[in-house]
């Protein structure tokens, strides 16, 4: 990873590598990661389980976010799940759920199962009582059905099970080699034709660490470095529209462990190293 980036405090970095050296140390101290994880979790322990909160503020983001991300939705499953003939059953994972924001506003729409896997007990303690409790009219055939209070870099979802899982607002948490092995854990969770769907603030160059929460802005191509080394392949992009100019760019990237195929039907054909962008 060659380009530079700084910390909220001001401190530049030649590269990521010494980023991370300096913040998590070079493996020699585990505790030094571990301290890491734990200032993290512990600042959103201390945010307000509620739509605002979780959103750092920006509540009134909420509706916009949630369109952008059922447009995108909605073309993936057009192009990904054809196969109209069979009554499918939908399952998919919320990660960094938060107080069940994404399951709630669009999730538990489209998907029969969705689970929630989520570090701060008190958010994913909201999202029980929201989803779980009968307070909202889900029918029988969509509901969350599991909570899980794990940090994404010690999770392993269960295999075969998921057909999207959903990732928004929580990777920046995870260093480099844990984002690295938490999706090569992940893609053995996707059932065949699966894929994931991940929702990120994006640093116009290299990254931006924020020393408050713990948590890193990657850039575009910082982002897609790493996807190769998971083994991932980016199947489709769109950049989210209507947020306040002084907000992070935000995109959504669809991600594949098959390389991206000719769709039946349509004219689209998109090879591995051209990914399509929804304009």
């Amino acid at each position: 990873m060659e380009a530079g980036g700084l910390d909220s405090e001001g401190r530049e970095f030649k590269n990521a590598e010494e980023m991370w050296r300096a913040e998590i140390g070079d493996g020699a101290d585990p505790h030094k990661k571990t301290d890491w994880y734990r200032k993290g979790v512990g600042y959103w322990e201390g945010v307000e389980a509620s739509v605002d909160g979780v959103l750092g503020g920006y509540g009134h983001v909420n509706d916009v976010d949630v369109k952008g991300s059922e447009a995108f939705l909605k073309t993936l499953f057009s192009e990904r799940f054809v196969d109209a003939g069979r009554i499918q059953h939908l399952v998919a994972l919320d990660c960094g759920s938060g107080i069940g924001r994404v399951t709630k506003n669009l999730l538990i729409s489209y998907f029969n199962e969705v689970d929630l896997v989520e570090p701060a007990s008190h958010f994913l303690e909201a999202a029980r009582e929201t989803l779980a409790s009968g307070k909202l009219m889900f029918s029988d055939m969509h509901k969350a059905a599991n909570f899980y209070c794990v940090p994404l870099q010690d999770f392993t979802p269960e295999t075969g099970r998921y057909d999207v899982i959903w990732i928004q607002w929580c990777i920046g948490q995870l260093a480099d080699d844990d984002f690295i092995s938490f999706f090569k854990r992940a893609k053995a969770g996707l059932k065949p034709g699966g894929f994931f769907v991940l929702k990120e603030n994006i640093a116009r160059s290299g990254f931006v660490l924020d020393k408050e929460d713990r948590s890193i802005t990657r850039s575009d191509l910082y982002f897609k470095e790493l996807f190769g080394q998971c083994g991932l392949h980016l199947y489709k992009s769109k950049d989210q529209k209507g947020f306040p100019e002084e907000l992070f760019p935000v995109k959504m990237y669809a991600l594949t462990t098959d390389m991206p195929k000719r769709i039946h039907g349509t004219r689209l054909k998109m090879q591995a190293n051209r990914p399509a962008v929804i304009k």
